[in-house]
Order: structure tokens, then C-alpha cells, then sequence
């Protein structure tokens, strides 16, 4: 058995952020606009970049203090997230040269927050969204100014993304999240989940293929709150072979194993370390005897195979954690030849 470590938090969660399925329209408020590089003027750009890559830097020097105080507010008096990151990624950024995507400028105006504040950036077609262009969907965001700055990063383990958005305070441009994501998962990207996703379901393993589109979703884009032309076809790609038989939206879903029966409440999957699993969690009393869960782990697990054996073919292993009301948990990982 391998030994399950959950990975320390990479991003700074600006927001409550959650993700949106966009509906477009004709129009938008005015309330909310957003500036691509060619609608900017030259010296906002210049800045917008320079100081991201700035910051940048401070992350590939570790330096967490400077980063503090160059972040808004609400991001200063709770930092813990933004250093756990910067302490896991200096290693891998220290020395390297990133690369400037072109900067988007988001502006709302008005009193008071926005419930669903929506960005249409850049130019669209008759059938939604170009190559160019991109929305970004954030919830009760204040009025104000915006960026939404994005570096390419060649890290010695594999490509990654670092972006910053910032907050504009007088003069200045503060840190209001910070977001670091791989964008490939074991030297596979986007495009390979995709493909894998569409051979999936041309044999009829429509859940493997499900699995497959949302991770090639999820990296093809470096925030979650972003959406491309790339991003809606995977999504409408993947509503053609989403699975009723699986929990989802807060709904549960019940499997049998070993004379019980087990609530489901989710499944995703994970890159862990060099492998991608699928995880399963499911609603337990009481998880304080390890052993007796982890003989529950095991039984989840093997039945899950049982009932969908097409996981097999797309996941090198099972992640099982038996969740309390409470939200504690207790996990396991077994690689797919060890679950029998």
C-alpha cells in the first residue's frame, strides 16, 4: 500500500470562487468590462507585466514578507496559503525565466459587489467565443480595478503557470490572489487528456471519458475561473457522456461491499505524484479505528471496480476516504493490481 499524503495548498483563494457554467448573451451589463492588451494603453500594459513578473520574482526568492506587504487587505491578514505556496515552489522558480501572457484589465463599477460578475474579453462570433478570446466568471467582487496577469513558467519538473491577480490601490497594483498550477500531469497536457477522453468514448466508456474531459478542462486553463474557446468545447463535448449513475451535486449515490452499503458523495480525479487516480469519497460515522476504515476503504474500493470496471483502463489507482459529519477523514491508496 502506498502511503496517502495530501498535498499542501498551492493557490491563495482571493475569493470564494466556484465554477460557473456560462450562458452567453447578446449583451452585458455595464457594470462589468474588461481590456485586453490591445485595448489598453501602452504604459498600463508595461506595468500590469512588470509587476507581476516582479512578484515573480520575490516568490523565486522565498520572499513571503515583501509578498505580504504588497497584497491587499483581506489577503495580508490571512497570508498562510500564499506562503505554504511560495515555501513549495521556490525550489522550481528560483533562477527562472517566466514568460508574460498578454495581461487582461477587469473593471466593476457601481456601489456595492457583484453576485456574478462576468468578464467577456476580447472579440466573440456568432457562435460564442474565438481563439482570442476569454471570459473569466468571479463572484461578489467588489467594485474596483483588476488584473488578471498570467507567466508561463519552465520549472525543472514541468511546465507551469503562475498568475496574479491584482488589485489596483491608488497608484498601485497589489496581490489579491496568487495561483500556481502545473500544466501537464505526469508529462501529459491538456490536449492528451482530450484524446484520451474522446478514444474512451468511442468504446463506450463513457465515465472513463467523463473523468478524462474534466482534467483536460481543468488544464487547459490556469485559474478555474477562466473559460476558452478550448474550455467550451470540452464542455460540450463531455455533457454527451456525463454519467447519471455517479454522485453529483450533492447527491449520493449507494454501493454494496461487504454486507454494508456505502453513500457515495463523490468522485474526481487526481494527479498523485507521477500517477492519476480517482478518488471516492464516502459518508462514515465514525473514522477513529484506522483499521476497521481502512478494511472499509478496501471494501469500497474493490466494489467500485466491480460495478465499473472500465475505471481499471483509465486510473492507476483508488484514493478511498471515509468522510465524517464532522469533515474529518481518514484515507487510502492502492495501486489497481493491489485491489483484487
Amino acid at each position: 500500500m502506498r502511503t496517502l499524503r495530501r498535498k499542501p495548498p498551492t493557490i491563495r483563494v482571493w475569493t470564494s470562487l466556484s465554477a460557473i457554467a456560462l450562458i452567453f448573451c447578446t449583451g452585458f451589463a455595464r457594470a462589468q468590462t474588461c481590456l485586453t492588451a490591445g485595448d489598453m494603453d501602452e504604459p498600463t500594459r508595461a506595468t500590469l507585466v512588470s509587476t507581476a513578473k516582479r512578484y515573480f520574482d520575490m516568490v523565486g526568492r522565498g520572499d513571503s514578507a515583501t509578498l505580504r506587504q504588497n497584497s491587499i487587505a483581506s489577503v495580508a491578514s490571512d497570508f498562510s496559503g500564499i506562503e505554504t505556496a511560495v515555501k513549495d515552489n521556490q525550489a522550481n522558480f528560483s533562477g527562472a525565466q517566466a514568460t508574460p501572457r498578454s495581461p487582461f484589465l477587469l473593471k466593476v463599477e457601481g456601489t456595492a459587489p457583484l453576485a456574478h460578475a462576468e468578464f467577456l474579453c476580447g472579440v466573440f462570433g456568432r457562435s460564442g467565443q474565438t481563439s482570442d478570446s476569454a471570459v473569466f466568471v468571479i463572484p461578489n467582487l467588489p467594485p474596483g480595478n483588476y488584473a488578471v496577469v498570467i507567466l508561463d513558467v519552465p520549472s525543472s519538473k514541468q511546465p507551469e503557470t503562475v498568475t496574479f491577480v491584482l488589485q489596483q490601490e491608488g497608484k498601485d497594483w497589489k496581490i489579491g490572489g496568487l495561483y500556481i498550477k502545473e500544466s501537464q500531469i505526469a508529462g501529459h497536457d491538456a490536449n492528451w487528456f482530450a484524446d484520451r477522453a474522446r478514444a474512451f468514448k468511442t468504446k463506450g466508456q463513457n465515465r472513463d471519458a467523463w473523468f478524462y474531459y474534466l482534467e483536460a478542462r481543468d488544464l487547459a486553463v490556469p485559474v478555474r475561473f477562466m473559460y476558452t474557446q478550448v474550455t467550451d468545447k470540452l464542455a460540450d463535448e463531455s455533457e454527451t457522456v456525463k454519467p447519471t449513475d455517479l454522485p453529483a451535486d450533492g447527491n449520493t449515490t449507494e454501493l454494496a461491499a461487504a454486507a454494508k452499503t456505502f453513500k457515495l458523495t463523490t468522485l474526481f480525479p487526481m494527479a498523485v505524484g507521477q500517477d492519476f487516480d480517482l478518488v471516492v469519497k464516502y459518508q462514515s460515522a465514525d473514522v477513529s479505528n484506522t483499521a476497521q476504515t481502512f478494511q472499509d476503504n478496501s471494501a469500497v474500493m474493490k466494489a467500485l471496480l466491480v460495478k465499473y470496471p472500465e475505471f481499471r483502463d483509465a486510473f492507476d489507482g483508488i484514493v478511498a476516504r471515509a468522510v465524517e459529519p464532522s469533515g474529518r477523514d481518514y484515507g487510502s491508496l492502492l495501486p489497481m493490481k493491489d485491489i483484487k
